[in-house]
């Protein structure tokens, strides 16, 4: 036997997740390999007529504490971390009767799923699992000797490598299975952690652990020669990651991005309120807009810009109809996500064989909390949800003219939108829809005026004779630090402006928005997004 080989001769296993259980524990048993078991696990497969015993047999002591202890003994670890053929190791496991354990199955307490449906905190406590992670870290660090798996994918591969090597595993996936092992603790400490800190209300802990599973391995990330995969944590939201993928080719990176990014822009608009449709390019809105069905409110968000829009993503904040999807497969279309499709709009989306349709079964609520990660060099930056709504906010007219009933509702709609455009961020926008949206730029100012040049270069596109900015109104993320910006807009034609203020230029600004003629709101909410 090749020295990297090591027959499995005994298997511990203790699972909450009974799926495929039965059918790998009896391939097992097949192959001569002794089954111990705990609990629950041990009762499912002596049900079956399979032959297991429990590992109270292995330790001389019954589960206690209402099944708190049960492998926490040095007749279980032992098993798992003594070093074969290591003499000093065989002596100890001689002299107390430990008999070696090649081959750990465990799956652990369902603490994430206990969270997500709400349970209460003695029930989340109480589905902290102690037993299994350290029988997982034990295995994982004697996996020389010791193969441990965590996820029930990994019994296909198990079973193969047993029955390709005479009932052995290999050093290889040994190693494979320590890693992921290695993975799944850290990911489920990480959980814990991070569940506890919200329930303190601690916002900066001293340690802060972020993981997650894998969705897909990516071909590649941003760039054909960065590295990449998508991966799901805890937080119930939803989005792309909770998406079912109705057809297309695979997401790449960069679609991930900018289609959660288009969804989480639309989540913005209640559907119970107004349909509505985001239009998203490099992340960045190129469209957005209300209307009275998702067809109309997909009109008006394309016409904001109509060249950008190509080969971007189309989220939309209700069920799909084949009105809507009809019009949005006219031009390229890299995904479209939605709420739901009815049957008829995903047939017509079926003859464009590479378009993604996503549908996630709900919006993402705006309002909610949640964390945010960037990594740095040598650090992550961590930070709570931006969930300001400008329906909560405490809006607060400072020019002498007040502004209109329909540009007050056009400033709220240019405010929602601005919340998702990329600093510095400039939004014009009419009847509920934008007209012109400057991102990104390093000084706001630039921001106003390429928003400008959009919507003279949209009203072309539509051919009409004046600017789609004239009588529009204009949402800025953040204050103004001159005048500038603001009279930018003026000259374009907005007649109104929303902004956070808090500019010690603020009186300067106000000043200026009187004489110009406007109207100005403030939020006293900025809304970065960099």
């Amino acid at each position: 036997m090749a020295s990297d080989l090591r027959r499995v001769q005994r298997a511990l296993l203790s699972v909450s997740d009974k799926a495929g259980l039965l059918d790998f524990a009896r391939a097992l048993s097949g192959l001569g390999v002794e089954l111990v078991s705990t609990g629950g696990t041990r009762k499912a497969l002596a049900d079956a007529g399979l032959p297991v015993k429990d590992v109270s047999d292995l330790t001389g002591f019954p589960e206690m504490m209402d099944g708190r202890v049960k492998t926490l003994h040095p007749k279980v670890h032992g098993g798992l971390l003594a070093i074969r053929e290591n003499p000093e190791h065989e002596a100890a496991m001689l002299a107390h009767g430990i008999g070696p354990i090649d081959l750990l199955v465990v799956n652990l307490y369902p603490f994430e799923a206990t969270v997500a449906k709400g349970g209460d905190y003695d029930d989340c406590v109480e589905n902290i699992d102690i037993g299994g992670p350290a029988m997982i870290r034990a295995a994982a660090k004697n996996h020389a000797d010791v193969a441990v798996v965590v996820d029930v994918s990994d019994y296909a591969s198990v079973l193969e490598t047993l029955q390709g090597h005479a009932g052995a595993t290999t050093l290889d996936l040994r190693k494979r299975l320590a890693q992921k092992a290695y993975a799944r603790t850290a990911a489920y400490d990480a959980a814990i952690s991070n569940w506890f800190a919200t329930e303190i209300g601690e916002t900066a802990p001293d340690y802060r652990a972020i993981g997650g599973s894998l969705i897909e391995k990516m071909r590649y990330g941003e760039n054909p020669h960065q590295a990449a995969g998508f991966y799901k944590t805890p937080e119930q939201r939803f989005g792309v990651s909770t998406a079912r993928q109705v057809q297309g080719k695979t997401l790449s990176y960069n679609n991930v991005n900018d289609t959660d990014a288009a969804f989480e822009c639309v989540s913005e608009f209640d559907p119970s309120r107004t349909a509505a449709v985001a239009i998203i390019k490099h992340a960045n809105p190129c469209g957005v807009a209300e209307g009275s069905s998702l067809l109309d409110a997909y009109e008006k968000a394309l016409r904001c810009d109509p060249v950008s829009a190509f080969g971007g993503i189309v989220a939309l904040n209700g069920k799909l109809d084949a009105r809507a999807a009809a019009e949005i497969v006219k031009i390229f279309t890299e995904v479209i996500i939605a709420p739901d499709a009815d049957e008829e709009a995903i047939q017509l989306i079926a003859a464009k064989k590479n378009l993604r349709l996503l549908l996630t079964g709900g919006l993402p609520n705006p309002r909610a909390t949640g964390l945010t990660v960037r990594t740095v060099a040598g650090g992550l930056l961590v930070q709570g949800r931006d969930n300001a709504v400008v329906d909560d906010m405490d809006l607060r007219v400072v020019t002498k003219r007040a502004p209109t009933a329909q540009e007050l509702a056009d400033l709220k709609f240019a405010f929602r939108v601005a919340k998702h455009v990329k600093s510095n961020a400039i939004v014009y926008a009419k009847n509920g829809a934008t007209v012109g949206v400057g991102a990104g730029q390093m000084s706001r100012v630039d921001s106003s005026r390429i928003a400008a040049w959009k919507a003279a270069e949209a009203a072309k596109a539509a051919g009409l004779p004046e600017s789609l900015a004239k009588g529009s109104v204009v949402a800025s993320d953040a204050f103004f630090p001159f005048a500038d910006g603001l009279l930018a807009a003026a000259e374009a034609g907005a007649t109104a402006v929303i902004q956070p203020g808090g500019s010690m230029r603020d009186d300067e600004v106000i000043k200026a928005a009187d004489e110009a003629g406007l109207a100005m709101v403030l939020t006293g909410h900025r809304h970065f997004r960099h």
